[in-house]
């Protein structure tokens, strides 16, 4: 190992006396570079390697090329570059080879070469990594798109960037990134030779035998991928994100004609073609002499929206489906949402989105969050009547969402309708029983504000018999919170007692209980005991912080400090696994004034 590691410490000689011989490093410098080179050539030759020893190495050669760099700079020197830097670009790119050649399956330390390799400016070695890459990691489209791309921007070969992306193709015959990366790269390769076919005819020079053919300068070959790929993936969103690359090129208006004609004959089935073709309307070209005033412009706006509409109408007609409405109601949503002064175009499309979201109500095919839009304009325009007919149509259609039914409530509510109370026990009865805390939630809010005592008692004693756990112990923590703001300290304890027994119970529960004993006058310290006892029997053996409470009650004005032992040996008892660590460690803090 040691005759390797000498032999190429000696290989780097000749570059180290250049590098001393031209002013760049000191002698003292080189010794250092030679000393620190030697200890990463040890570990690089040792009998278990590992990937960040050559990570290590690479990096310390990254950066003496990177301060040989600022230092020609500083003493504005470029000569010996194939004599100083080639031979540490040399050696940096064995580096590379030998470490992914031992770890393949890593694709950064692949892409970490290549960026290596542009940057340093051997890019004919990264056609060559990206060459090695590709046969281990074949399954990989994104690294075949990388290697294109390269080719085509780096090296500038179009020929080299297709035969990469027909070779891609062959593994994954159904890519669409692929496909659409392929389709760029032959419309840019169009557009670099129309751009050199100008430049050459405005020097006025003689071509020779050698012509651009009219019809890759069209973009024929562009046309050929797209037939290829719509062959295989007959998906309308696909043909669209093609249209929508073609449209990038300012020479492509007759394949964009062409993939509009196929997208409108072969995809009117899907709703994504109704809605590209109606939203295509919007960028169509106004009159220049209505553009000059506000209310001109606000004119052709609403002209072109109009003409969207159509479209979405005749989408409707041929495509009655949830999908089709949700792109037309989403479209008029939008539309409603921008900002103009002209008070007359904000009308035409509220009017316009009201009359399409009714219908699709109508159709059936109204998606649920849309309920909340159309509640929020009705209410918005003081429409109580209309705001109150959707909000009970809204809970008929989604019977069974918490969502609508909390909403068309909230809704109701507001409006003071008469019927909330039925609603919300019909609303408890419909809906998921697991999913229906909002809903109580939100039916004691509502009767603490609108109904006499007796009868919010009776809605909180409906909660308590719930069947889910979530809900019953909400509905206790509130009906003892309530039960202390409208009768007082004797009330809230009246129900603490009948309830404690009753399980599930919650922590919150009693440590609420503990607080309005404190918040009393004169606060009884067998009360809180008691709280505390009936607390640790229920979560004793996991919550450590109920038993310190408990102790720093006892250290308290109220308490007996000489309780505090017996309490924690009961807590050193009870409490279970990690909860006796983290017990042992505060109760420490407690005990030293830290806590």
């Amino acid at each position: 190992m040691a005759e390797v590691v000498q032999r190429r410490i000696e290989e780097r000689i000749p570059e180290l006396e250049q590098l001393e011989r031209v002013g760049l490093f000191t002698k003292k410098e080189v010794k250092s570079i030679i000393k620190r080179a030697t200890a990463l050539e040890y570990k690089l030759h040792r009998l278990i390697v590992n990937k960040e020893d050559f990570i290590a190495y690479i990096q310390y050669e990254i950066n003496v090329l990177e301060l040989i760099k600022k230092r020609r700079i500083h003493i504005r020197y470029n000569f010996k570059r194939e004599e100083i830097e080639f031979p540490i670009i040399s050696r940096i790119n064995s580096v590379f080879k030998r470490a992914t050649k031992k770890w393949k399956n890593d694709v950064q330390l692949w892409l970490s070469h290549v960026a290596f390799c542009k940057k340093w400016g051997t890019k004919a070695q990264s056609s060559k990594v990206f060459s090695t890459m590709l046969a281990i990691h074949p399954d990989k489209p994104a690294l075949w798109i990388m290697a294109a791309k390269s080719e085509l921007e780096d090296r500038d070969s179009s020929e080299s960037a297709r035969h990469l992306f027909l070779r891609a193709l062959r593994f994954h015959p159904n890519n669409k990134k692929l496909y659409q990366e392929y389709f760029r790269m032959e419309l840019l390769h169009c557009e670099k030779l129309r751009k050199q076919k100008e430049e050459l005819e405005k020097a006025k020079m003689d071509l020779g035998e050698y012509e651009f053919s009219p019809e890759i300068m069209n973009g024929k070959l562009a046309e050929v991928v797209y037939k290829d790929a719509t062959g295989k993936i007959k998906e309308a969103a696909f043909v669209i994100s093609l249209v929508n690359i073609a449209a990038i090129f300012d020479f492509t208006k007759e394949l964009q004609d062409s993939i509009l004609q196929d997208l409108q004959t072969n995809y009117t089935g899907d709703c994504v073609t109704w809605d590209f073709m109606a939203k295509r309307e919007l960028e169509a070209p106004g009159a220049g002499e209505e553009l000059q005033s506000a209310k001109g412009r606000a004119s052709d706006i609403n002209r072109r929206e109009e003409r969207c509409c159509q479209v979405y109408e005749e989408g409707v007609k041929s495509l009655n489906t949830e999908p089709m409405w949700t792109s037309y109601v989403s479209f008029c949503l939008e539309r409603q949402k921008r900002k103009t002064n002209v008070q007359e175009l904000k009308e035409k499309r509220q009017a316009r989105l009201m009359d399409v979201l009714q219908r699709a109500h109508s159709s059936q095919a109204l998606k649920e969050n849309y309920y909340k839009n159309w509640l929020q304009i009705l209410l918005l325009i003081g429409d109580t009547e209309g705001a109150a007919s959707v909000a009970m149509a809204a809970t008929q259609r989604f019977s069974q969402s918490v969502q609508m039914w909390s909403l068309s409530l909230q809704t109701l509510i507001q409006l003071e309708s008469e019927n909330v109370d039925k609603l919300f026990q019909e609303a408890i009865t419909k809906v998921n029983p697991k999913e229906s805390l909002p809903l109580w939630q939100l039916q004691v809010q509502w009767s603490m504000a609108h109904q006499d005592v007796e009868q919010t008692e009776a809605v909180f004693k409906r909660g308590l018999l719930s069947t889910v756990p979530t809900v019953a112990m909400e509905m206790k923590d509130c009906f003892l919170d309530w039960s202390y703001s409208t009768g007082g300290y004797k009330k809230a304890r009246k129900t603490f007692t009948s309830l404690q027994e009753i399980r599930p119970l919650s922590k919150t529960f009693f440590t609420r209980m503990i607080e309005i004993e404190k918040e009393q006058e004169m606060p009884k310290i067998n009360n809180l005991r008691d709280y505390y006892e009936r607390a640790v029997q229920e979560f004793g053996t996991s919550d450590d912080d109920l038993w310190l409470q408990y102790i720093q009650e006892e250290l308290g004005p109220l308490g007996q400090p000489e309780n505090c032992g017996k309490i924690h040996w009961r807590a050193m008892k009870f409490l279970e696994g990690e909860s006796v660590e983290r017990f042992t460690s505060k109760y420490t803090l407690l005990q030293t004034g830290h806590l």
